[in-house]
């Protein structure tokens, strides 16, 4: 019997939206995965776009600064556990696959490089994090057939060592500031830090996540690591403080949250201010130094004329004042330093474990939620089902609502597009399914990775 395709009724949208709440983010599908990307994404919007009082954790409403950097953690942890996901989760692959898996990896880098190249070129005052994300991708290349011992030690080598290793780099080449070093290095993301969480990830992807203990382990394991890193930090500010020590300049760097404004000495303050407009603040009496990518560091117009006085500068052009200007870097006491940094973004060993904790059981809670909350949790994990183009329409609304550099401080622009993102994640994920860069990613990454037709024999 011949059928006429033209009879047949297309789908009704009640079917298609009971399908979708029936069957979206079941197994193999991890939801807890996709609502933790959704944390991270709302938590990066509202780093950038929220002013927060600095964290107390005995005072609740201070806990909205738990956005600020530890979002991008997050997010860094989730591309790990991303890349252990798409290269056999707990099983390692085999050497026959790994061509075809690094080229995948090395061009979905390569497109959320550019993606992210094309979001800061809207000229936000946000340090987008996806070039530097894509540069992760490449890198995680090299590590799709590491076990899971090999991960977490090659993790803790460089969360312990990394930091004061590049901070006495930093002292040895006075803070380079070279396109390729602020990329990987010395930039808002630095190398150190980000591959390590990175590593992490692909380990904790490597695990059985659907199993309920796991589950719990990972929990207690991410705690334990937050007390650890935070009551380092904490015990390491304190003895600071006695000794009459801050954070040098290198523990302090570009939040990926807003703009950071450094006013060292002057009347604000010598702690960085998150999010301050420049007309809120007096700059009467400082000069201000422009780093570049939002960075202004501030301090009396006293000291800044001093400075600029021949007699009181070292002289840097040669080898002969190189180790007098090094001295001055304090080389050893940064390398300390960064060991105890805690901050966000300050890229120290503290921060690394806090921060990389906090994310871990962040991880844990929302795997261990999805299942008692599944109904609850749906737009959630919908819009963390497409992170990539929730991320990529959130900065191109903020340069839409704001204008080229233009700072957004704003709770109901953030509400707004919090819910918005929902919504259109959601109908999107019901309708078509996979997000549109999601699935940019994966049509480029299965064309150049799919295995080439062996010519037919004669």
């Amino acid at each position: 019997m011949t059928t006429i395709q033209g009879d047949i009724a297309p789908p009704r949208p009640v079917s298609t939206l009971r399908a979708w709440c029936t069957g979206f983010g079941r197994p193999p599908r991890l939801m807890g995965l996709d609502v933790a990307r959704a944390v991270a994404v709302l938590g990066m919007m509202a780093a950038h776009l929220l002013t927060t009082p600095e964290l107390s954790l005995l005072d609740p409403s201070t806990w909205g600064d738990l956005v600020h950097g530890r979002s991008a953690i997050l997010f860094a942890v989730l591309a790990g556990i991303s890349v252990a996901l798409m290269t056999g989760r707990t099983r390692l692959p085999d050497v026959s696959e790994l061509p075809a898996i690094r080229l995948a990896l090395v061009v979905r880098g390569a497109v959320i490089f550019a993606i992210g190249l094309a979001l800061e070129l809207l000229g936000t005052p946000i340090a987008v994090i996806l070039t530097f994300y894509g540069a992760l991708y490449i890198i995680a290349a090299a590590f799709v057939r590491w076990r899971v011992s090999r991960l977490l030690v090659a993790a803790v080598v460089l969360a312990i060592a990394g930091p004061p290793l590049l901070a006495l780099l930093q002292a040895l080449t006075f803070h380079s500031d070279g396109p390729g070093a602020a990329l990987v290095l010395f930039g808002t993301y630095p190398l150190t830090v980000w591959l390590a969480l990175l590593l992490v990830g692909m380990a904790i992807g490597r695990t059985r996540l659907d199993r309920t203990a796991d589950r719990l382990r990972l929990l207690a394991i991410g705690v334990l690591l937050a007390v650890v890193g935070y009551g380092v930090g904490a015990l390491g500010g304190v003895a600071g403080t006695a000794a009459g020590s801050t954070y040098p300049d290198s523990a302090s760097s570009l939040s990926d949250d807003s703009v950071w404004l450094s006013a060292s000495g002057s009347d604000t303050g010598s702690e960085p201010l998150l999010g301050v407009a420049p007309d809120e603040i007096d700059f009467a009496g400082t000069v201000c130094d422009d780093y570049g990518d939002a960075y202004i560091s501030c301090y009396p117009l006293d000291a800044g004329l001093q400075n600029a006085e021949p007699d009181a500068q070292v002289d840097t052009s040669g080898w002969e004042s190189y180790f007098a200007e090094l001295a001055d870097q304090d080389p050893l006491g940064s390398a300390l330093l960064a060991l105890i940094a805690v901050e966000p973004h300050s890229g120290g060993t503290a921060e690394i474990i806090g921060s990389g904790g906090f994310a871990v059981a962040v991880i844990a809670l929302c795997l261990l939620l999805s299942t008692p909350l599944r109904w609850v949790l749906l737009p959630l994990a919908a819009l963390g089902s497409m992170p990539l183009s929730a991320y990529s329409a959130h900065v191109l609304s903020y340069a839409l609502i704001a204008g080229p550099g233009v700072f957004l401080d704003s709770f109901d622009v953030w509400l707004w597009s919090a819910v918005v993102l929902l919504i259109a994640s959601t109908l999107w994920s019901i309708l078509r399914g996979r997000g549109p860069l999601e699935t940019l990613l994966s049509r480029l990454s299965a064309t150049v990775s799919r295995p080439s037709v062996p010519p037919s024999p004669r």
